[in-house]
């Protein structure tokens, strides 16, 4: 008897689960279809108003897994678009993508790059101590495998931590064969087309 009642009582909590996961996905659903018929008529949706991100947030929410709790979260947010690079960087980024066309490089210029998607190790810790930094821009090979990494150093980055943080990522690139280009305001495209170059003979004698 005991082990029907467990049996029915764990039924009754899956149908419950599924029956939530379900209801989320027509409310989601549901809201992308009333975007849709709004956008079809010409109506504008309304802006949201600006919201200040928290510095910090409550330590179950940042680390709700679970699809339908971050459903929720999402639904009940706002949220914008936002450049992928500061106007300073995107500067450095066209430099970068002509300094490409005129070398005739069958490379491209990516940006704002986790070393988490490029870099690979055995060892979890130290993974995990690059996983979540970035380099602002990064030029692949045609099969987009990394071969340098450029940053831009603008006025007052090196506060803080910013030269610890800067010296995890030199090292880990360094140990894979990565190169880095760090370039300051001072720098001109020049000097960038210039380090691309050297990088790209370097390449092609091995």
């Amino acid at each position: 008897m005991t082990e029907q009642f467990s049996v029915i009582v764990f039924v009754l909590v899956a149908v419950a689960f599924l029956a939530g996961v379900q209801g989320e996905r027509l409310r989601a659903r549901w809201a992308r279809r009333r975007w849709k018929a709004r956008e079809a008529r010409g109506v504008a949706p309304k802006a949201p108003k600006a919201r200040a991100v928290p510095q910090s947030f409550p330590s179950a929410t940042a680390r709700t897994t679970d699809a339908a709790a971050q459903l929720r979260l999402v639904m009940k947010s706002t949220f914008r678009r936002r450049p992928l690079l500061s106007p300073s960087e995107a500067r450095v980024f066209r430099s970068a993508e002509k300094a490409v066309k005129e070398l005739d490089l069958n490379w491209r210029v990516m940006a704002q790059v986790s070393l988490g998607e490029v870099l690979a190790t055995q060892d979890a810790a130290a993974y995990g101590a690059i996983n979540s930094k970035r380099v602002d821009m990064l030029l692949v090979s045609e099969d987009c495998g990394p071969i340098a990494a450029i940053e831009y150093q603008g006025a007052g980055h090196y506060q803080g931590e910013a030269a610890a943080r800067d010296a995890v990522k030199k090292e880990a690139l360094r140990l894979a064969g990565v190169r880095m280009i760090e370039i300051t305001s001072d720098h001109t495209p020049a000097h960038l087309a210039r380090e691309i170059a050297r990088i790209a003979e370097m390449v092609e004698t091995g």
